[in-house]
């Protein structure tokens, strides 16, 4: 179920996403340049080395949201952030949207850290900031429609509230499970922490949902 865009007919020019879109690219050349293995260990999120010095340690909770483990794991979290952070950002404004982003993935990161088998590993990559904003879209936009790719069979409008649930129930079983190589924990805890802050950063102006095409438009 891949998502590919969503109903609301205005997003605003979203320039906090674009540039954590862009940040990451910047990062992910860096990367190449550097070496993943070694760029992975100075700048990943390895909980038992966090614990022991919190004070020396704590960049990594921030630098950890830009690198990733592969070019597709890159692909894979900018894709999500560009369909759901435009219309997030929209409603609650860049800076109030930055908040989200970066609090939700703390959070995702010490969520992991006390659930993970393997203290030692490091943990790279966006997706628990970016389950933030998952998580603060179904809270903001619980009427929207996600227009979603079945692939490689159809297209179909789904309701965000369905396709993020199915989504953290995914993650949520894949969590329980103990699957490994993905963080399940970080998503769970990133896509709560983005509902919590939703509703606490909100700003109180209207919006309006209007029927159009038989799918839902929310103007601002």
């Amino acid at each position: 179920m891949i998502p590919i865009r969503d109903s609301l007919l205005f997003h605003g020019p979203a320039p906090a996403t674009k540039i954590i879109i862009v940040l990451c690219g910047l990062a992910f050349y860096l990367q190449i340049s550097w070496g993943f293995e070694e760029t992975i260990a100075q700048f990943g999120f390895i909980p038992a080395t966090f614990f022991l010095d919190p004070l020396g340690q704590g960049y990594r909770l921030l630098s950890s949201m830009f690198v990733h483990g592969s070019l597709g794991h890159l692909i894979g979290n900018v894709w999500f952030l560009w369909v759901f952070g435009p219309g997030l950002e929209g409603r609650l404004g860049s800076w109030r949207y930055l908040g989200l982003y970066l609090l939700s993935g703390v959070v995702a990161a010490l969520t992991q850290a006390l659930f993970t088998p393997d203290p030692s590993l490091p943990m790279v990559g966006a997706s628990g900031a970016i389950s933030g904003v998952t998580g603060g879209y179904l809270i903001l936009f619980p009427g929207a429609l996600v227009l979603t790719w079945m692939f490689p069979f159809f297209w179909l409008w789904l309701p965000a509230t369905l396709y993020l649930g199915y989504w953290a129930t995914i993650q949520l079983i894949n969590a329980l499970l103990g699957l490994p190589g993905v963080a399940w924990w970080a998503h769970l805890g990133g896509f709560v922490a983005g509902m919590v802050l939703a509703r606490w950063f909100r700003p109180k102006r209207s919006y309006q949902a209007v029927p159009y095409w038989e799918h839902w438009y929310y103007f601002r």
